[in-house]
């Protein structure tokens, strides 16, 4: 509710203004632009028509008018430091790879909003076998989609706190006071041992702890999400400093994936939402800025369009500025022209806030009961029955861009992505506003990309490896010609109430397949009070309802019927999944993390019967290579015409389906 209050009282603040006829605050802007590298990009290797590229990498410093009806919502940035111009400041690191030779480009910016500081751009949209936060060879770019066009990729800090070892992006944000005194308040944090990377015994504060006083602290401790949490004694941990805590005695705790909240007196904030205008005001520079100005402009100035791309967190990020009202810059003008969101199902981020924490995300088992889903969740406008609040993600004030939204199917299990385009209680289909699209990337995972195995990882089924770069490379160059001349996109595919294809978990037709586990429930999106709470609840007034996120049908191979059905799915090898199980020793039963499950078909009938497989062998549906081959090319020619796949892409699968004969022993 404090979030929509905030987005609320801005264009209030506006009116009041001019009613009142007082002056105009100082517009925020990028006062000054340090370039610290220039340099040519991959030995100067030519990429297509565009030729050469070039680095330029620096930093960016901007101003901000807390006074600005368009600042209003950034939380606390009233109590933040002020320079001699009344202004409070940031500095904000930035990349761009741009054409050498600027007449050689498209004058067109694809914005990446980083993803706790990385670059993910090259690997889910270019196929690059590796991530690199400072790519300097062409193979750190993979097969150069963007490049070859002749894009100018820009990239720039709004999260003072990401990582920015080995090239990651930040931006240095001001501690805000109250009344020259350190803001404290006591907050909570979720501690999950083991998983997404993390130590299992140490662990990391957000925020630095106001006093080393235990009894100040409290931890406890559960196995499961649904379980109670119980206290662990002040003698089973430790401060290591004001950022860490350690669990006592060394060796002796529960497995991975054992989730410790951690309740304690907290210091000094960032002004995190800062990140919002540090984007909105770094791309507007980028677009507007003259080159040769006083802060010279590193893509050159005479941009015609921005594109944003965010994936995952960063995806989440794209809906938060749209809802928020960042994509206005402080002259009026639009900041992206069209937005990408992948894989971001209906999240914002948990940044605009004191003690924002923005790196969680919330998944059945982790960060569940943190700030993250915020009605509304839809671009379309409707009325919250869990709240009775009435809005859209879109704000349908002039600077809202041509959005398309692209799931996979774990975002449907694990992050609510029907609720894009069903009522919050999933009881109705909803169109979707004419500058809106929808897409699942049907039978793909949330990290699906190119070079995936199924390898099993903490899962208790083998992982799924489709990738659905294809389709995001077909849909970015769509939301380009939306953008650039009109054309609009395909239409959205998304399963749906009408026809039958979204349906509740327990009902999607799934068949038994030998050996893998399933599972028959989503990640539920609940309201909660106070999430600084030691263990959060649904708060009272809203308990009789509860969102309803739905998923897809599927066939009788366990495939799903709807979306963009890719080769990997209309001429299957096996059955691709969006979600998998935990195994022990991790968490057994739940939903693992953001992983699909892949389960290959038997490669004849006999092995097919002595498995029980219910599935057709590869024999069975195929009859032969050339068979299997000339599927794949009757599907890849309609994806092509139907402009959800690009020719070189359906080359490139065609080739594959060729070399690879999947039926030989």
């Amino acid at each position: 509710m404090a979030a929509f209050v905030r987005r609320s009282i801005a264009p209030m603040v506006a009116g009041l203004l001019a009613a009142l006829g007082a002056a105009a605050p100082a517009e925020a802007r990028i006062v000054a632009v340090r370039i610290d590298r220039t340099e040519p990009f991959a030995a100067g290797a030519s990429f297509g028509a565009a030729g050469a590229y070039e680095r330029v990498v620096g930093v960016a410093r901007g101003e901000v008018d807390p006074r600005d009806p368009a600042n209003a919502g950034i939380v606390n940035l009233a109590r933040a430091p002020r320079n001699a111009r009344d202004l409070v400041e940031y500095e904000t690191d930035f990349y761009l790879l741009r054409p050498a030779d600027p007449a050689r480009g498209n004058r067109k910016i694809v914005y990446e909003v980083n993803n706790r500081g990385r670059k993910l751009l090259f690997l889910f949209f270019m196929d690059a076998p590796a991530g690199s936060n400072d790519p300097r060879s062409a193979a750190e770019v993979g097969n150069a989609f963007l490049l070859r066009q002749g894009y100018t990729l820009a990239w720039s800090g709004w999260d003072p706190d990401a990582p920015r070892t080995g090239g990651g992006l930040a931006m240095q944000a001001p501690v805000p006071s109250d009344g020259g005194r350190p803001i404290v308040r006591t907050i909570r944090e979720e501690l999950v041992s083991g998983t997404r990377g993390q130590p299992v015994e140490i662990f990391r504060l957000s925020y630095e702890a106001a006093t080393l006083d235990q009894s100040a602290a409290r931890l406890t401790v559960r196995r499961n999400e649904a379980h109670p949490p119980s206290e662990v004694p002040a003698g089973e941990w430790a401060y290591v400093d004001g950022r860490s805590i350690r669990l006592l005695p060394a060796g002796t705790r529960p497995g991975p994936g054992t989730i410790y909240d951690f309740r304690y007196p907290a210091r000094d904030p960032k002004v995190l939402g800062l990140g919002f205008a540090a984007t909105r005001d770094f791309v507007a520079f980028l677009r507007h800025a003259p080159d040769g100005a006083t802060a010279p402009n590193p893509a050159r100035g005479g941009t015609r369009a921005v594109l944003a791309v965010g994936v995952s967190q960063s995806g989440r990020y794209l809906r938060d500025h749209i809802g928020q009202g960042f994509n206005r810059d402080e002259a009026g003008r639009r900041v992206f022209d069209g937005v990408l969101a992948h894989i971001s199902g209906v999240g914002r981020v948990f940044l605009n806030a004191e003690f924002g924490q923005p790196g969680r995300t919330n998944t059945q088992h982790e960060d569940h009961l943190m700030p993250e889903n915020e009605f509304p969740f839809s671009s379309a406008r409707l009325t919250d029955p869990v709240t009775g609040r009435s809005g859209a993600l879109l704000r349908g004030d002039g600077s809202d861009p041509r959005l398309i939204e692209v799931n996979t199917s774990t975002e449907y299990w694990q992050k609510g992505a029907s609720l894009l385009h069903t009522d919050p209680l999933g009881r109705r289909d909803v169109p979707l506003p004419a500058g809106t699209r929808a897409y699942l990337v049907a039978g793909t995972q949330h990290g699906g990309r190119a070079g995936l195995t199924a390898a099993p990882g903490p899962c208790a089924n083998p992982r799924n490896p489709h990738s659905p770069a294809p389709a995001l490379r077909a849909l970015l160059t769509a939301l380009d010609r939306w953008v650039s001349d009109g054309v609009e996109p395909p239409p959205s595919r998304v399963p749906t109430l009408a026809g039958r294809t979204l349906v509740p978990p327990d009902d999607t037709g799934f068949p038994s397949i030998p050996g893998v586990r399933r599972v028959l429930e989503v990640n539920r999106l609940v309201l909660f009070g106070d999430w600084t709470a030691p263990r959060p609840e649904p708060a009272k007034a809203y308990r009789p309802l509860v969102y309803r996120p739905l998923v897809s049908r599927v066939d009788g191979d366990g495939n799903e019927v709807a979306g963009i059905r890719l080769p990997a799915i209309a001429v299957p090898l096996g059955t691709h999944t969006g979600w998998n199980v935990y195994r022990d020793p991790f968490p057994d039963g739940e939903l693992c993390d953001r992983d699909g499950t892949f389960a290959a078909f038997a490669r004849t009938r006999a092995d097919r019967l002595a498995a029980g497989d219910p599935r057709p062998s590869l024999e069975e549906r195929y009859g032969s290579h050339d068979a299997y081959v000339a599927r794949v090319e009757v599907v890849t020619a309609a994806l092509v015409g139907a402009r959800l796949l690009l020719a070189e892409d359906a080359d490139r699968i065609r080739d594959a389906a060729r070399r690879a004969n999947p039926m030989a022993p």
